[in-house]
């Protein structure tokens, strides 16, 4: 099979395409034939090494892991004696950031990993939804307890969190949503829904005197202090992921004790709610925005494109037809 594999940490020119052995399933493993993939956050950092935390994980001199992706959709293809809920044949999707190797056209997962494909579902679609579908609920509803007529920011919009959360926002009533991003992306926002977009590199929100309910940041580049300032009264700041998450879990108690505001950290449960994720795509009340597809042989130029912060939406790579 084909695969991308780096060997050092490094920039996107260390990816390699490469032919290697396909893997074959455990017991209670599936085989999964891959036909999309997609690009996160993770896949990024691991790649670079960065925070050093990631080389803590995956080799503090070259990675261990060395087969990135995560978010996959594809056919399963063969199956482990012990497997129960999937047969060959079967469309299948899921975040394997605990084991990836998504970059390749095969890839084995463990079954309680995957969920299946709804039938009006494409498999490019079914690629962007794992992770930043999951961190997009489980920030909004589970985490960050968004009700109806608040008023809502997401910081870091137009990617895959914002643009979920922004069609999960519309399931209730009357809330107000603020968008974050850079000017070029600005357009799309407005289309998703919107009702306020704000260019970061105009305008600094946390300074701006506006106040929220609810911030859910993908960024969290900024001082916890100037977050605050942009919560209202019983606000809660929830964050994804970002430079700043170590001040955010450090001083969460003391904040929430002395000023009344939560901070708040989402610890992703992976692919707990693809089911109602399902129902929301099969009702059209959810659709992916994709950045691509691009070829898997354009998988280094894709890498490079999301390392920019250029992209809208979650970048997605066909590996099959």
């Amino acid at each position: 099979m084909k695969a991308w594999v780096y060997t050092k940490y490094g920039s996107a020119d260390e990816l390699q395409l490469i032919e290697t052995v396909a893997p074959i399933p455990a017991d209670d493993q599936v085989l999964v034939k891959i036909h999309a993939v997609s690009i996160n956050d993770w896949d990024w950092q691991l790649l670079q090494g960065t925070p050093f935390v990631n080389k803590m994980m995956n080799g503090l001199l070259k990675p261990r892991q060395q087969i990135l992706g995560s978010d996959i959709a594809g056919q399963v293809e063969a199956v482990g004696a012990g497997v129960e809920r999937f047969a060959p044949g079967d469309r299948v999707y899921g975040d394997l950031s605990d084991t990836w190797g998504g970059f390749a056209e095969y890839v084995c997962a463990d079954e309680k990993s995957l969920a299946p494909i709804p039938d009006a579902m494409s498999f490019e679609d079914a690629a962007a939804i794992p992770q930043a579908g999951m961190l997009a609920v489980q920030g909004l509803r589970d985490v960050g307890r968004l009700q109806s007529g608040e008023k809502l920011l997401i910081n870091g919009a137009g990617g895959g969190v914002g643009t979920f959360g922004i069609q999960l926002a519309r399931l209730y009533e009357d809330v107000e949503v603020t968008g974050v991003d850079s000017g070029p992306k600005l357009e799309m926002l407005h289309g998703l829904g919107f009702d306020r977009v704000i260019d970061y590199t105009r305008e600094d929100f946390t300074a701006a005197g506006r106040q929220y309910d609810l911030i859910l940041d993908t960024k969290t580049n900024r001082p916890v202090s100037h977050y605050l300032r942009a919560l209202r009264p019983g606000g809660r700041y929830v964050t994804v992921g970002g430079d700043r998450i170590l001040q955010v879990l450090l001083l969460g108690p003391l904040v929430s004790m002395i000023r009344g505001k939560k901070l708040r950290l989402v610890m992703l449960k992976a692919n707990k709610d693809l089911p109602f994720m399902n129902e929301l795509y099969s009702a059209g009340r959810v659709k992916p925005v994709i950045d691509g597809p691009y070829p898997m042989e354009e998988l280094q130029q894709a890498m490079r494109h999301f390392g920019a912060g250029e992209h809208k939406g979650k970048v997605v790579i066909r590996v099959a037809r």
